[in-house]
């Protein structure tokens, strides 16, 4: 018996496509292009740049990530088990060459692939490889995950996660890790079996932060959030970060200076502001009732994507959507939380509205499948 089970109706939903998460995944991305359009104009300027720069070029994957969403959402989302090892064995050679010559080296990090004007992630897509190799894995035992079946599933998921750590890719890493145990949760995991890997998880925690797996400066960015009143000269350039996102979100007041008027995105007093910081533009500019917004509307995505999960037909569809559900949720947790300062700044996209065409299409694609599971389902218990 598995969690996230409930009762069916005899009303066949097969063949529907949940429309309300469509259109508030399409109204979310809209949204996201405003704010990074009014996060970047001005800077663009500055550089004798149009101001539609970045916009364009996530206009782009966005159409794109709206095409990719609703063909798998056409899809027989069964017919992906037989492509789950091929997946996670492409993405494992992928993860292999970006950390070669292949792959494109910035900002310390060695993440990329350069295709020309764009640059892919494959570490955001190698998560979704993960959620349906480990899906896969768990519906094919009925009988339930046995602990060498954990020991298989934590080495297939850990040399993964080795791959994207040395990126390094800290803050994918932590999901990769979370998505997994909840996958594992809901699989029917044993109460002993999981705490054994509770325990396991924070122990490795405790190893990568004090056996000197990650650098100095990994580790002052991760805890800085534990200091930030702090005058420590060492600990400045960790914190400005997040006191700016700070004293940004603050200057929106209730109701916000309005699109295009905030003083701090236009003068670009927040580092990275369409990409991890794009949350302080939406604070800034539409104040605490459109950030209540923002946020409401993304939980609304969350709501849809476990109500999928709670109807799904059979383990392997429940499984793939409570993934997705992990994997969207605490994104949207992190990425606000670090802006608030409530969160260790490790540089997860706000889904929908941060710039980037890996991850548009990484959660598009995700979305995309928890709908193939949805239009499968066996029943609703209500609009």
């Amino acid at each position: 018996m598995t969690l996230l089970q409930s009762p069916r109706t005899s009303r066949s939903t097969s063949g529907s496509t949940d429309w309300w998460l469509v259109l508030a995944c399409i109204g979310a991305s809209i949204i996201g292009m405003v704010m990074i359009y009014s996060a970047t104009r001005t800077g663009l300027a500055v550089h004798g740049l149009s101001g539609t720069y970045f916009v364009k070029r996530q206009a782009i994957f966005v159409f794109l990530g709206i095409l990719a969403m609703l063909g798998i959402s056409r899809l027989n989302y069964r017919l992906l088990e037989q492509f789950a090892t091929a997946s996670y064995i492409i993405m494992i050679v992928m993860l292999l060459a970006v950390l070669s010559p292949f792959g494109s080296h910035a900002l310390g990090a060695q993440r990329w692939f350069s295709l020309g004007f764009v640059q892919i992630q494959p570490s955001e897509f190698a998560l979704l490889a993960l959620i349906l190799a480990v899906a896969t894995y768990c519906a094919r035992r009925p009988d339930g995950l046995s602990l060498r079946d954990v020991s298989r599933l934590l080495l297939m998921a850990g040399f993964m996660m080795i791959l994207i750590l040395v990126q390094p890719d800290l803050g994918t890493t932590i999901i990769m890790g979370i998505t997994l145990i909840a996958i594992l949760t809901v699989a029917g995991l044993p109460g002993r079996i999981l705490t054994l890997l509770i325990l396991g998880t924070i122990l490795v925690g405790i190893v990568v932060f004090a056996g000197g797996i990650l650098s100095h400066y990994q580790i002052l960015r991760i805890t800085s959030f534990l200091h930030q009143n702090s005058s420590s000269p060492g600990l400045q350039q960790y914190i400005y970060n997040v006191n700016q996102a700070k004293t940004a979100i603050g200057a929106g007041g209730l109701f916000g200076t309005g699109l295009g008027h905030g003083g701090l995105t236009n003068l670009g007093y927040v580092p990275e502001q369409q990409t991890d910081f794009i949350f302080t533009a939406v604070g800034e500019q539409t104040g605490f009732l459109g950030s209540v917004g923002v946020l409401g509307l993304l939980a609304f995505i969350s709501y849809r994507i476990l109500r999928i999960a709670m109807q799904a037909k059979d383990v392997l569809g429940r499984l793939v959507a409570v993934g997705v559900f992990t994997f969207f949720t605490f994104s949207v947790f992190q990425n606000a939380g670090m802006t608030m300062g409530i969160m260790p700044v490790t540089g997860i996209p706000l889904p929908f509205f941060s710039y980037g065409g890996s991850s548009a299409l990484v959660f598009f694609v995700a979305v995309g499948l928890v709908l193939a599971v949805g239009a499968r389902r066996g029943g609703l218990s209500g609009s």
